[in-house]
């Protein structure tokens, strides 16, 4: 017998939802054969069979979301194989139940603090877990911050009146993880600005003049075209600009790459652009797209908003918003006109830029965008 286990497919992510089993106990199957389909980060891929073989039991079942290193499949082997098959060492998870009260907590019937400084009696931590409700949300309302009965009470008609939980999958759940590791580690930092485009001819593609103009920014500071590595506390200056375009869907959020931005033209980015979105919209975009930008653009002023906190993902170490372009008055040799703004947005992690080093770049930036081509 042998087993496979879930293998970490290159997304930074701990786990991955199964979309789709291509077979089932007692087939027959070849090496790298698609067994299943898996969604990862951005999209969905297929992981193939490690060996020949007889399945004989699969451990999951489409919706399920094991995590890397969880057991897949086990195989009854093909003896005629010349390499033994090495399923790897599978990544084990000891449950605990937070809500649980120990013998030894129950006689001592008094308020402890927990995880996170939360204070509550055994009995109230029982209420909890009875009414699957989590203390962290809870707001105490006893006596040096204790959380009492009816604290949990009331909690429980919220989450119930609220309708039932409703789990992020696919897509979603990867940006959650992924968020929340940027907030956890960057150091960000976010300065403002407006960049004055109304020398700009009717039509002109703001995307693209936004794309060059990153790469105006990145040739004057080229800190801000970087990977920072929080281990070694050391930063990689990058030759070339990959520039990440967030792409929002109903789905969650998608981030596709450009590459080597400063050596296309406008009409060979604009194409590029064009079949992301196709890519996008039939979840047929490599998993290899989304990889080893360098730098991030978000163009959230097409839905709207001036001004934003964008967040910057590690290992980059900045991203540009541009927020929704407008019309204002502004002074021009002493003279009042409106012209077309786009107000810019750009947070840097600070660890690896400098505020002059950001403040160079937006300028670079926004003087590339004045230009009227």
């Amino acid at each position: 017998m042998s087993t496979f286990n879930l293998p970490d497919l290159g997304e930074g992510l701990q786990e991955a939802e199964i979309v789709e089993w291509y077979v089932k106990e007692g087939n027959e199957v070849m090496v790298d054969q698609p067994l299943l389909a898996v969604e990862t980060a951005k999209a969905i891929v297929d992981v193939p069979s490690p060996e020949n073989g007889v399945i004989k039991k699969l451990f999951a079942a489409a919706g399920d979301i094991p995590k890397v290193g969880d057991v897949l499949v086990e195989f009854t082997v093909d003896m005629k194989q010349e390499t033994p098959h090495d399923s790897g060492t599978v990544v084990g998870e000891m449950e605990t139940d937070k809500g649980v009260v120990t013998e030894a907590a129950a006689k001592v019937g008094k308020a402890s603090k927990g995880s996170g400084g939360i204070k509550a009696t055994p009995a109230v931590r029982a209420l909890a877990h009875k009414h699957n409700v989590d203390l962290s949300v809870v707001t105490p309302t006893g006596a040096d911050g204790v959380i009492t009965a009816a604290d949990i009470e009331r909690a429980a008609k919220a989450l119930s009146d609220a309708g039932p939980l409703e789990s992020l999958r696919g897509v979603r759940r990867a940006m959650a993880h992924i968020m929340t590791q940027a907030h956890e580690e960057v150091a960000d930092v976010t300065i403002v600005d407006d960049a004055d485009i109304n020398a700009w001819a009717k039509g002109t593609d703001a995307t693209l003049r936004l794309i060059r103009a990153i790469g105006v920014g990145c040739k004057t500071e080229p800190s801000l075209n970087a990977w920072y590595d929080s281990q070694e506390m050391g930063r990689r200056l990058l030759d070339y600009v990959d520039v990440c375009v967030a792409v929002d869907t109903k789905d969650g959020l998608f981030v596709p790459v450009l590459r080597d931005v400063t050596n296309r033209d406008a009409d060979e980015l604009r194409a590029a652009l064009n079949q992301i979105k196709s890519d996008i919209k039939d979840r047929s975009i490599p998993p290899e797209e989304m990889r080893g930008y360098t730098i991030t653009l978000s163009n959230f002023g097409t839905f709207g908003g001036r001004y934003a906190d964008p967040i910057v993902v590690p290992p980059t170490v900045a991203i540009l918003g541009a927020g929704r372009m407008r019309d204002e008055v502004v002074a021009i040799d002493g003279q009042a006109v409106v012209h077309r703004i786009m107000p810019l947005s750009l947070t840097v992690d600070h660890r690896a830029v400098t505020g002059g080093e950001a403040t160079r770049f937006l300028m670079a930036v926004i003087n590339d965008l004045a230009k009227a081509e």
